[in-house]
């Protein structure tokens, strides 16, 4: 970070950071006794008395403020709250004996405002950090899948493991599935939480648990993200091996390894092994996307319709 006439610049780098972890933790925050302008203390002193419940949002909206998740919106808040204060601190209106209408609306349009600039920045947290974690996870997805298949078959080969035409096609067909199955579980969580963010971030910030950071939203829907990404794996290889092994016999699979492979008198079938990745990335792919699997991430009263819908 370098100084140039007073104002801040970040790095590329911070800006990156940023972006992702959210904006630093203010060292010395602030309360909104620290920011009334010189000479209005007595002043201050009044509003206290006459608005009691504004003073209060004030003093909350500014803390929270200080804990945005992105600078912009951290700078503009604090500036905000402390324009507003100023305003009704000045305001001739103030020395009434009792609250004034308009000056109490005025407070009031101005809280509602700061509160619903706060609110997108909380939903920008929790979207940000899941979309990230779902880019990890999708990320070691493609590492898992290109490292078996382009180099698997001679790193075992270099142990002493020699695999047969019909290994090799289980075990490939084994990734591949798990592989598809990682990209069905990320398109069934945006499919979960569109149009849901805003009850996604209210679940975050429950109101009995108090307030939670917009940094650390973030960071928990990260961590989300890279999980639904290892359940999509899971859930995938679990149900290729029970159907692959015939444990599950719910449908007859279309192409098996050993057909694909070249049996003694065979030259072995080339079309066979089209169904097998076909037959097999489609089972991938709808046992990642299975929709039951994305609870976790908003309660089950947000997946309810009510009737009559």
């Amino acid at each position: 970070m370098t100084v140039d006439g007073g104002r801040l610049h970040t790095t590329w780098w911070q800006q990156m950071r940023e972006s992702v972890e959210g904006a630093d933790t203010e060292l010395r925050p602030e309360g909104l006794t620290d920011v009334v302008p010189a000479g209005l203390g007595p002043a201050y002193a009044k509003f206290s008395d006459l608005y009691p419940e504004q003073q209060l949002q004030l003093q909350l909206l500014y803390g929270a403020s200080q804990r945005a998740f992105e600078r912009n919106t951290r700078v503009a808040a604090r500036v905000t709250v402390e324009r507003v204060l100023a305003n009704a601190l000045r305001d001739p209106r103030i020395d009434d004996v009792k609250p004034n209408e308009h000056l109490t609306e005025y407070l009031d349009e101005e809280i509602a405002d700061l509160r619903g600039r706060l609110a997108q920045d909380s939903a920008t947290a929790v979207s940000r950090g899941l979309n990230v974690g779902l880019t990890l996870g999708s990320a070691a997805s493609l590492v898992l899948l290109t490292v078996p298949l382009l180099w698997g078959v001679d790193l075992l080969r270099a142990l002493g493991v020699t695999l047969n035409c019909t290994n090799r096609w289980h075990l490939l067909g084994a990734f591949v599935c798990g592989g598809v199955g990682a990209f069905g579980a990320v398109l069934s969580v945006l499919v979960r939480v569109r149009g849901n963010g805003e009850q996604l971030t209210r679940r975050q910030n429950s109101a009995r648990d108090g307030f939670v950071v917009p940094g650390q939203m973030a960071r928990g829907m990260r961590h989300e993200g890279v999980y639904r990404v290892c359940v999509g794996w899971i859930l995938a290889l679990a149900v290729y091996f029970l159907l692959s092994g015939g444990l599950v016999p719910v449908f007859e699979v279309p192409a098996t390894a050993a057909e694909v492979c070249a049996a003694p008198g065979s030259p072995g079938s080339a079309a066979k092994g089209t169904d097998f990745w076909g037959f097999w990335c489609a089972i991938g792919f709808v046992a990642g996307f299975n929709e039951r699997w994305a609870f976790g991430i908003l309660g089950r009263e947000a997946t309810r319709r009510p009737k009559g819908t």
